[in-house]
């Protein structure tokens, strides 16, 4: 019998890569292949890579770089076995001059020789950890991609890319969420404690019903919105940047890798 849960489908990460690269995957991946880290993904031109690379060390909060590759290479053994990074993600984006030019499902047929991939640290990895210490995480409940807002916390330049921070909010009564900060301080690879919680609007976000990327969840009237850096900060950076050529993966549709989240965590 075919679970009904599709998380439930995929347990391993190979099965998330298989299943993105022959297409039966196309959603987010929240969820999927517990106990493994989940990437974001940032391609460029080696002649910016450099650059990014400094931005990143700038600003390790939303961008924790957890491998980099070699130019043109679609495999990166640091990541896992048998992944092809431009087939393994079950929905891209392509950018061209700042401004999204295409959403694809297959980015092969755009892949250049001179393109380096940066692997930068998820928040769905420590989702698992959370859900083995019974703090609810609400999007996985409602079956949704996780709420991610642009903000008004300003980045370090650096390399000659600049912007916002973007955050993912994740509800929580008072004591889920003293224990869901407790839980996430350890895990600063995948972006580590929140930046911040309470009142939005003190970090520029004007309605929690109105994400950028992703989809609202419910948040009830007795819960704190709690707010990590988010590994989609990048792509809003590549547009402030203005950069002539980038693929990135679509919010939420990640990378799932064979790394194990105890080799990411403090304990």
């Amino acid at each position: 019998m075919v679970p009904t849960d599709r998380s439930q489908r995929f347990l391993r990460p190979e099965d998330v890569r298989l299943a993105a690269r022959n297409g039966s995957l196309v959603g987010p991946t929240a969820g999927m292949a517990n106990g493994f880290v989940q990437v974001n993904l940032v391609i460029l031109p080696e002649e910016q890579a450099n650059g990014f690379l400094r931005f990143c060390q700038a600003n390790p909060k939303p961008c924790p770089v957890l491998a980099v590759s070699e130019p043109g290479a679609r495999q990166c053994e640091v990541l896992g076995q048998d992944l092809d990074i431009a087939r393994d993600v079950p929905s891209y984006r392509v950018y061209r001059n700042g401004k999204l030019a295409s959403t694809l499902n297959d980015v092969s047929g755009v892949w250049r020789d001179d393109l380096v991939t940066f692997a930068i640290g998820c928040s769905f990895s420590f989702e698992h950890a959370l859900l083995q210490n019974a703090v609810p995480v609400r999007h996985i409940e409602e079956e949704r991609n996780v709420p991610m807002y642009k903000t008004s916390i300003a980045l370090q330049p650096a390399g000659g890319f600049h912007g916002k921070m973007v955050v993912s909010m994740r509800p929580f009564r008072a004591k889920a969420a003293i224990r869901a900060i407790q839980i996430t301080t350890r895990f600063p690879q995948t972006h580590g404690a929140p930046v911040h919680l309470g009142d939005p609007s003190l970090i520029g976000i004007q309605s929690l019903e109105s994400p950028d990327y992703g989809d609202a969840v419910s948040v009830a009237s007795n819960e704190v919105p709690v707010f990590w850096a988010c590994g989609v900060t990048p792509q809003q950076v590549l547009m402030d940047s203005g950069i002539e050529f980038a693929i990135t993966h679509t919010p939420g549709h990640m990378l799932v890798t064979d790394i194990p989240e105890s080799q990411v965590a403090l304990f």
